[in-house]
């Protein structure tokens, strides 16, 4: 039977709670794998898994009970390995590698920040910015409007302007907030955010993090910005590219 792998910890992690359950329908007893350092969090892997509220859940719960007692590697939902000698086998394999990783990784949450503009605010903002809007607007304005060509050029204007504003913003705020975190991790671009970014933050400083967050609320008006957290640190599993080279002396 495949086998679902919740995290990695190290094989002096205490042992699980009794009667730990995992996902599935009936819920999967939680158990652990012993190699070597080292040890994955997994139970049975159900048939068809979905990611079903209930076993988000369940995921979550494993890695938070897990994490409470050490610092754990945390799996996205659905990684499943086919079978127990599998998973020992990729645990000797890259050894060094989650060593690191969990030593890197303790003592840390994430924190996932989205950006997007608040549209009118954005346009206010663009216009008093930009010298061309400006004068095209007041330019259609003295003519009634202005003919068909010259709304339509103020308004590719306008767009690139906004455009250009997105782009400024994104850096801004990975600027502001990378101070108070160990590192950041960019995630993929998705429709209606400027900005999705990741950030690995020390869990004693979390609150000059969520501080940081807020001054960039106060001084950026014009952005609606979204805080999640805190998080298992699912985006620097494998360390990122943004991530400060470790050092090795």
């Amino acid at each position: 039977m495949s086998t679902y792998v919740y995290g990695i910890t190290t094989g002096s992690h205490p042992s699980l709670p009794d009667g730990m359950e995992g996902v599935g329908e009936p819920a999967r007893q939680v158990r652990i794998i012993k190699e070597g350092d080292l040890a994955a969090v997994v139970s049975d892997a159900p048939e068809g898994l979905r990611p079903k509220r209930r076993d988000l859940l369940a995921h979550q719960n494993v890695l938070a009970e897990t994490g409470a007692a050490a610092s754990v590697l945390p799996m996205r939902f659905g990684s499943v390995s086919p079978d127990d000698e599998a998973v020992a086998g990729v645990l000797a394999e890259r050894a060094d590698h989650f060593k690191e990783r969990l030593e890197a990784l303790s003592g840390k949450v994430e924190y996932n920040v989205k950006a997007t503009h608040d549209e009118e605010a954005v346009l206010h903002r663009v216009m008093s910015e930009n010298p061309e809007v400006r004068s095209l607007t007041e330019a259609n304005r003295q003519a009634g409007g202005g003919s068909y060509d010259d709304k339509l050029r103020l308004g590719e204007v306008v767009v690139a302007a906004v455009q250009h504003r997105e782009v400024e913003d994104a850096a801004e705020l990975q600027r502001a907030l990378e101070p108070v975190a160990a590192a950041v991790s960019v995630g993929p671009e998705s429709t209606g955010w400027l900005a999705n970014l990741s950030f690995l933050v020390e869990r004693a400083s979390a609150e000059d993090f969520i501080a940081a967050v807020e001054e960039v609320r106060k001084a950026q008006p014009h952005l609606e910005v979204r805080l999640h957290g805190p998080l298992p640190p699912y985006s620097f599993v494998e360390p990122g590219p943004s991530e400060p080279a470790e050092t090795h002396h």
